[in-house]
């Protein structure tokens, strides 16, 4: 679904991703950790086209994408929720899950754009709030239609920056397990930049950042006690 082969991402003259590799199957949940400033935001953003690499390749579905514009690669399948969510505040409920549907391009209903029920049975809090303004949530609300809006374009991979960055616990569930759901019932990859242990573990493979480059990887059911104080200690 998605493989990166020697991504070297520059600012100006500081070397930020260092000769990345990296690769997430269909079907699969990948766990991205590492500490604050290693580079994982940075790459997420080069996947989505945000940003520019200036050496390496990026594969989605088997072929290069490194040319294509960020409108381009949402509307080939790939759904972006940013650090920070990024709800429109004086928008509706309703009104930001329809924003979602701009990915799908020539793809997108002609005739009445509604919400497709799966939305509402993975955020049942949402099919409540449609009228209140995005602003008016909670942040764990807003991560949550965050994460819906991205839904309503369809896509095939999902990359999650941070998820529960600033989120209570009983979200934090509730977000875990409306990922590992969207995963089982829709078989969409799962590309997750999380400092959260519990969520690391419900992925299926993790790579570690440090200093811009993978420095560790393997199967989160391995994934021991030294690689947990390295790489998620604060």
């Amino acid at each position: 679904m998605l493989k990166i082969s020697g991504l070297n991402f520059y600012y100006g003259e500081s070397h930020i991703l260092r000769d990345v590799d990296l690769t997430v199957s269909r079907g699969q949940m990948v766990c991205l950790i590492g500490r604050n400033g290693v580079g994982k935001t940075t790459l997420l953003k080069n996947i989505i086209g945000l940003l520019s690499s200036r050496e390496g390749v990026i594969n989605y579905d088997g072929q290069p994408i490194n040319a294509f514009t960020a409108d381009r690669r949402a509307r080939a399948g790939i759904g972006y929720v940013p650090q920070g969510r990024e709800i429109i505040p004086r928008l509706s409920v309703k009104e930001n899950l329809l924003i979602g549907l701009e990915a799908l391009g020539n793809r997108a209903p002609k005739a009445k754009k509604e919400i497709p029920e799966l939305i509402f049975e993975l955020f049942p809090v949402l099919k409540t709030m449609l009228s209140r303004m995005g602003g008016d949530l909670s942040g764990g609300q807003q991560q949550q239609l965050s994460i819906a809006r991205a839904l309503m374009g369809q896509p095939q991979l999902l990359l999650l920056d941070e998820p529960t960055e600033g989120i209570q616990p009983s979200i934090i569930l509730d977000i875990e397990n409306a990922v590992r759901r969207i995963i089982e019932t829709t078989g969409i990859s799962v590309l997750l930049v999380e400092q959260h242990l519990h969520f690391v573990r419900q992925a299926d493979y993790y790579y570690a950042m440090q200093k811009g480059g993978i420095v560790a990887s393997g199967s989160t059911d391995q994934l021991s006690n030294d690689v947990i104080q390295e790489f998620l200690a604060v």
